[in-house]
Formats: C-alpha cells, structure tokens, sequence
C-alpha cells in the first residue's frame, strides 16, 4: 500500500513495516543532495518527529516520521551516496523501515492520485 504525507514523505506498508522515503516532488524541489542523516535503528518516533536530515546544494531540510513505530532499518547507502536519492527517490532512494505501532493508521494518509492532486 502506498501513501503520501503533505510533507513529501511516501511509504510503503507491507505486513505491518512502512518503508519511507521522500518524493519525486521533493527532490526536485531540494536539488542535488549532498547529505542525508539517517534516524538509528531502534529509535522510537511519533508522528511528525523530524526522523531524518537532507541538505542539497539549496537547503537542509527535515525528513518528517509519516506515522508511530519503530526504525527497525536504515539505507545505509544512502548515507554514503546521498546522489541514490536524487536518482531513485521512490524505490532505491528509501531512507528507512518503520514497525508500525498501528498500520491502520496508514489508511488515512494521502494515496497516490490525492498527493499528485496536491502539488499539481
């Protein structure tokens, strides 16, 4: 199931796990990064805790949490190659997997045609 925040987040929930990430959108609108700091595994975040960093050549920005849960894995790639975000946002470009305290609560979050409605 993927879903959208008016943050620029997506995730993707798959048996209780949401692997998130930022959108198209959002790098488009930060420009090439050059950094990205990674939430730690196991750390515990609520709804719109800042769970990561970006800084582009532009800005520094937060990368809000879309929902609770727990980090149970982290890209490291991304840490190392900050460009993967900028080439694959969507899929190879995630930034971190979240045990969800509650997957129903996805639910309410923007699906794909709504999100694509919000920055049109």
């Amino acid at each position: 199931m993927l879903k959208f925040t008016e943050d620029h987040e997506w995730l993707n929930v798959v048996d209780g796990i949401a692997t998130v990430g930022i959108t198209t959108h959002a790098v488009e609108q930060l420009g090439d990064l050059v950094f990205v700091d990674l939430p730690e595994t196991g750390a515990t975040l609520a709804r719109n805790d800042a769970a990561a960093t970006v800084e582009s050549v532009k800005a520094a920005s937060d990368v809000y949490c879309p929902l609770d849960g727990e980090v149970v894995e982290v890209n490291e790639a991304i840490r190392n190659d900050p460009s993967l975000v900028n080439a694959d946002p969507q899929a190879g470009g995630w930034f971190f997997k979240l045990k969800l305290a509650n997957a129903a609560d996805a639910e309410a979050l923007m699906d794909e045609a709504a999100y694509l409605a919000l920055v049109g």
